[in-house]
């Protein structure tokens, strides 16, 4: 039976856009994959026509894909099932909106939105138009992220109480950031939360809350230091508690509370000689042992099982990527598979999960005094960014 085949079109054309449209041209037989392909027919660049020429001609696109130096003409395209939006996120409301009021499905780059009331417009429009929509947070749909709800579930390391993960980068931010990079700016929603500490609250979510089923998850109670980047006051540096009121995979007869830490940092680093040398960078940690997850926390190529004293052997499980894949096709490939069985939302991450996470940063961001520009903080549309 031939591979239902989806076809892409891509928004922007900086570097995450470049390394999703390789995953995207990756052949999918190679990572047994044999239900679902991929085409690029389509991308946009909102500067010229000539710079989404370009980067066709340097992915190496041999279909017809068509340039378009703005992305109405894009999001206009009959050819195109469902769009990549690769923006800044402080453009994602707008941009998702334009692609959803066009009536065009969407994968969304993490994460999702400045704020949750503009990620809660983004699924209402979603749903009232019965349209795909995702947020592209590729580490939920690793094998590896799989089997390790998969051993959570299962009761691998008994009552799974605490969680720890850290996404942190030690750089000379005043050399290597400066005031104007995305990571810095305010502008452009800049700072480790949006970028870096969505992969820890990602780890913290997906084994403590996604890992319930869906009618016993439960948001946690948030508690948050937030160290801003005295050059702009983005932040530099944010450390979250997370209280969750409920424990997995029992949640037994007497219910114990969970507790998730997530950090990230971009002065200090989880890896700091970049040999592994300082320890995991996830512990999941429950009454019969743990998971250790060695990082980078978005994209970890092992795990190990910890058993408590007794209980056995420590096992150590390789989860390498195939063919020199990055690893986003996973996500693409659920969402082709949802596209194909007529699903709105994916299993993985549904839309609400979504919302409760943003809704996560946003009590993170009060607690620690930090706010972007009203224009990308909007819920405004149309909105000239």
């Amino acid at each position: 039976m031939a591979p239902h085949v989806v076809r892409w079109g891509i928004m922007a054309t900086g570097w995450i856009a470049e390394m999703f449209t390789k995953d995207l041209l990756n052949d999918p037989t190679l990572r047994d994959v044999f239900d679902v392909a991929h085409q690029v027919v389509a991308v946009a660049s909102s500067s010229s026509k000539a710079k989404a020429e370009e980067f066709i001609a340097a992915r190496g696109i041999t279909t017809a894909c068509s340039a378009y130096g703005d992305y109405e003409s894009l999001v206009a395209d009959p050819n195109v099932d469902v769009i990549y939006v690769a923006t800044p996120h402080s453009h994602h409301y707008q941009n998702v909106r334009l692609i959803l009021e066009a009536g065009k499905n969407v994968l969304c780059e993490k994460a999702f939105t400045v704020n949750a009331a503009q990620t809660k417009i983004l699924v209402d429009i979603a749903r009232e138009k019965n349209l795909f929509l995702m947020e592209a947070v590729w580490t939920r749909y690793f094998p590896l992220s799989i089997q390790i709800r998969e051993l959570i579930q299962k009761g691998e390391i008994g009552e799974v109480l605490r969680v720890i993960a850290d996404t942190s980068f030690g750089d000379d931010v005043e050399t290597k950031w400066g005031t104007k990079h995305r990571m810095v700016n305010p502008d452009l929603a800049g700072g480790a939360l949006l970028d870096l500490g969505i992969y820890s609250l990602t780890w913290v979510f997906q084994t403590l809350y996604h890992t319930l089923p869906r009618d016993q998850r439960k948001a946690p109670t948030v508690s948050a230091q937030v160290t801003p980047y005295h050059l702009t006051g983005a932040d530099e540096s944010t450390t979250m508690l997370l209280n969750f009121p409920t424990s997995t995979p029992s949640n037994g007869p007497h219910p114990k509370q969970s507790h998730g830490v997530a950090m990230t940092n971009i002065r200090v680093s989880t890896d700091p000689d970049e040999k592994g040398s300082a320890g995991p960078a996830i512990r999941i940690q429950g009454t019969k042992g743990e998971i250790q997850v060695p990082g980078p926390a978005f994209r970890p190529e092992s795990y190990r099982i910890v058993p408590k004293k007794g209980g056995g052997e420590v096992r150590e499980v390789q989860c390498p990527f195939p063919n020199n894949g990055h690893g986003m096709f996973w996500e693409a490939d659920e969402v082709a598979r949802c596209l194909r069985d007529g699903k709105k939302e994916s299993e993985g991450l549904p839309l609400d999960e979504s919302i409760v996470i943003m809704e996560v940063m946003d009590e993170v961001r009060k607690q620690g005094g930090l706010t972007y520009p009203q224009k990308i903080e909007s819920t405004e549309y149309p909105v000239q960014l």
